[in-house]
């Protein structure tokens, strides 16, 4: 009797441990929550330095041809950025009206479909958003010519198409190949080429090649960089995107091949950043890739081991050491040896 009495206060006790534990979870989500403002969490701040990865690697690309404005330059910047908050907009507000959010989901509080957001003020700011980024993509017509327009359109078409329309691109496998275009190849040719005024690189094309060549490697290699900070945001909703019928890559091949993926792009990634690169690095230039590759390690490490919400530190420092390979390779370009002569002889 006595033997029963102790299991049962033991159990008592582990139950009310359990129901403690329970409550310290919602008090403790529901403090993160209030943590940040739902439209900075709508913008996913985390996952802006994708955007300005492809403007600033377009920038070192004309730093090796000798050719930097600072107008230019920041226009793109602020143009990528805005156009990618526009395009999480138009995701969170999408997937809601399309029934693919629920309340409670994995990853970044929703603040439509939790309630912090009401549907139709997130249209009129997407909408109104979006305009301003076209008004401020139209004064680069001043450096690149009036045939930015059609490009333009297609990085608009582009944004919504990822969540919305008749084929949304990310309910279809495709958001991958998004990625890599409108975050990789359309960034850092484009900035590239209203940097330097033309593909060739001018007079610096008869040492380097010719500057589009130099610039499509490079924006292969962000683009799978890109992707991966899609990949990991794609295995961490898994679950929640298989029940509601989102077929991303990870729902289609199962996380365990795209967790391969994403270990093929980092490194082919870096390959072809450092590749398309080299010519206008230092001879010890590998080396800052080699660090970068060296500190993706445990990332991949933490890919294989977490699961879920746990996964939103991986996406973090994926997009974080995207960044600082790009800054990495600007800095490299303007400490080369060739470039500082060059600096000085103009002063």
């Amino acid at each position: 009797m006595k033997k029963w009495s102790e299991e049962a206060a033991s159990a008592a006790l582990a139950k009310e441990a359990a129901y403690s534990d329970y409550d310290h979870l919602k008090i403790s989500q529901k403090k993160d929550s209030m943590k940040y403002n739902p439209w900075i969490e709508a913008m996913r701040l985390r996952t802006l330095p994708v955007s300005a990865a492809g403007v600033l690697a377009g920038c070192a690309v004309a730093l090796s041809y000798d050719n930097f404005y600072w107008l230019p330059a920041l226009i793109c910047l602020a143009f990528a950025l805005i156009a990618q908050i526009v395009s999480n907009f138009a995701n969170e507000y999408f997937d809601f009206k399309n029934g693919l959010d629920k309340k409670g989901r994995q990853g970044f509080r929703r603040g439509v479909t939790e309630g912090d957001i009401k549907p139709e003020t997130m249209k009129k700011v997407m909408i109104l958003l979006m305009a301003a980024d076209c008004i401020l993509g139209c004064t680069l017509i001043r450096w690149g010519g009036l045939w930015l327009i059609p490009v333009g359109i297609l990085i608009v078409l582009a944004a919504f198409a990822y969540s919305a329309g008749p084929y949304p691109l990310s309910h279809h496998g495709l958001g991958d190949e998004a990625v890599i275009i409108f975050y990789g190849i359309v960034p850092v040719m484009f900035t590239s080429y209203i940097q330097c005024g033309d593909w060739t690189g001018g007079s610096m094309a008869g040492i380097l090649g010719e500057m589009w060549k130099m610039a499509l490697i490079v924006s292969l290699g962000v683009g799978l960089l890109g992707a991966n900070v899609l990949n990991v945001n794609n295995i961490r909703d898994y679950k929640d995107d298989s029940k509601v019928g989102k077929r991303t890559k990870v729902v289609i091949f199962g996380p365990k091949i795209m967790k391969l993926v994403y270990v093929l792009f980092t490194y082919c990634g870096l390959g072809l950043i450092w590749f398309g690169m080299h010519e206008a690095l230092n001879p010890w230039g590998w080396s800052g890739y080699v660090a970068i590759a060296i500190w993706f390690v445990p990332i991949i490490l933490a890919l294989y081991k977490f699961s879920d919400y746990h996964l939103n530190k991986v996406l973090r420092y994926t997009a974080i050491l995207l960044l600082s390979a790009i800054i990495w390779t600007i800095i490299d370009v303007l400490l080369n040896t060739r470039f500082l002569h060059s600096l000085l002889a103009s002063l």
